[in-house]
């Protein structure tokens, strides 16, 4: 008896790996029926804008939310299966949510996503003394978290290389407060939270002023994480004023504070972070 379950359970743990292997086989073979369409490629570039925009920022060069869509680094796959299942089914355990757009959408979306891949140029810099320049000389590492070091008022950047791209980063650092003040508001946010790091001051009734980065915001309370790094929660009805700067919390770095061969260093660095 135990060895025919024993033989059950092997025929079924083949069986499973033979089925993903299929399944692998055949989204390898599915090719976008909608590549190199102009048409289909004007019409996914609207449903970006409109849908995918406010997480993968205008030119789906990465925002708040999502990752850079133009560097060729695919997390969850880079086929045009694979990256046509991400967009209809989502990725648990991520902030990208399933979608319920037409396969003929879909397909549009990938062909413009296609189109907007650029040639990856060699990061110049040296990774080395990025890494030093961030930790050390800049004190990039009081806000920013790198694989469970540093602050976190700031995003996570454990695996920035392959979110962003090296332009993005670069940016980044010179104009910190340029997503924020381009204005990207999510279009499907029904439940009022505010743009991610955006930088929120609030003054209770009783005079007290906490300035930080807003979390979480609905109509009765507001979260948000102080210049401490302490996570605070308000009650609307305790407070005087609310306040949304559309600014980062991080300073803008001139070539007086990093120069450019040090900011291409920094960049080196975090390129690496995968």
């Amino acid at each position: 008896m135990e060895l025919r379950m024993a033989m059950v359970a092997i025929g079924m743990a083949v069986g499973l790996v033979w089925g993903a292997a299929m399944l692998a086989a055949q989204e390898k073979a599915v090719t976008n029926p909608a590549a190199a369409d102009a048409a289909a490629v004007k019409e996914g570039a609207s449903l970006f804008r409109s849908n995918c925009s406010p997480c993968h920022g205008v030119n789906a060069r990465g925002g708040g939310r999502g990752p850079d869509l133009t560097s060729g680094r695919w997390r969850h796959g880079g086929t045009d299966a694979e990256i046509f299942r991400t967009i209809s089914d989502g990725v648990p355990g991520t902030e990208m949510p399933a979608n319920s757009f037409e396969d003929s959408e879909i397909w549009a979306i990938v062909a413009y996503l296609r189109s907007l891949a650029p040639a990856k140029g060699a990061v110049t810099g040296d990774a080395k003394k990025g890494e030093a320049i961030f930790w050390d000389q800049a004190g990039c590492g009081s806000c920013h978290m790198v694989r469970g070091r540093g602050g976190r008022l700031g995003p996570d950047l454990s695996r920035v290389g392959a979110a962003r791209s090296a332009e993005y980063l670069e940016e980044s650092v010179r104009e910190p407060s340029k997503q924020l003040s381009d204005g990207l508001v999510d279009p499907n946010n029904h439940y009022g939270n505010p743009l991610v790091y955006d930088t929120v001051t609030v003054m209770t009734k009783s005079g007290e002023t906490v300035k930080g980065v807003a979390k979480n915001e609905d109509t009765f309370s507001i979260q948000m994480m102080d210049m401490r790094q302490q996570l605070r929660v308000f009650l609307k009805k305790d407070l005087k004023e609310v306040k949304h700067e559309r600014t980062s919390l991080m300073p803008a770095y001139s070539e007086e504070q990093v120069s450019a061969e040090q900011l291409r260093d920094v960049v080196a660095y975090l390129e690496g972070l995968e």
